[in-house]
């Protein structure tokens, strides 16, 4: 069962680029999660994706779009990462690797974003997930850390344009999520608690970058 709605993050840094491959076709790869990178939100707090939160994720139909725009056809997508999928979807040591090949030729969309990640003028990616399990550290400080142990469900991945906001690694669409995560840490400070170690994580879910 997940245990949180869906979050939207970028990361920084990612590996993202063009290739043909073999055959001609126009492919890009990239990782879209990073584990063991601290990435700020929105200056409230620090996350961090573990390494072995994306074992036994959910990752039987993911869609592949730029910025997030789910209104639009998608580029890509894989379906249980079987051979009519356009997009393979792969847990390495670094993270999850991801090579969507897109149809340049048809799709204009499809053309453009190949044609801007060639040029470096789109390098970073994103994620839409879900959390099963997470872990909070320093909740009585200005800025805790959150542990991401397991992902449940990733449902799309996007290359995404700069975010909108300096000095931060979320996405430009996540401005509500920012302001609930404010909120819900306000909350959890807010609340006295007889012994401090019985503060659960499943506290902050559903609260904590809820859509």
């Amino acid at each position: 069962m997940e245990k949180s709605k869906r979050c939207l993050r970028h990361y920084e840094g990612q590996e993202f680029r063009a290739v043909s491959n073999d055959t001609g076709d126009k492919v890009l790869v990239g990782h879209p999660v990073v584990y063991e990178r601290k990435a700020d939100i929105g200056g409230w707090f620090a996350e961090v994706i573990e390494r072995g939160a994306l074992d036994g994720c959910d990752m039987t139909d993911v869609l592949f779009f730029v910025n997030h725009q789910q209104s639009k056809i998608p580029l890509a997508r894989s379906r249980r990462n079987n051979g009519s999928s356009t997009m393979t979807l792969r847990v390495d040591d670094a993270g999850l690797a991801m090579e969507a090949r897109l149809d340049t030729e048809n799709n204009p969309d499809a053309r453009a974003v190949y044609s801007a990640v060639s040029r470096g003028d789109m390098d970073g990616m994103s994620f839409a997930f879900s959390v099963e399990d997470e872990e909070w550290e320093g909740l009585d400080t200005d800025y805790p850390t959150r542990h991401i142990r397991k992902i449940a469900r990733i449902y799309e991945v996007s290359a995404v344009n700069e975010p909108a906001y300096e000095a931060t690694d979320i996405s430009a669409r996540d401005k509500e999520a920012l302001e609930n995560a404010k909120s819900a840490l306000e909350n959890v400070r807010s609340t006295e608690l007889e012994d401090s170690d019985e503060i659960e994580v499943y506290k902050l879910k559903n609260e904590i970058l809820s859509k």
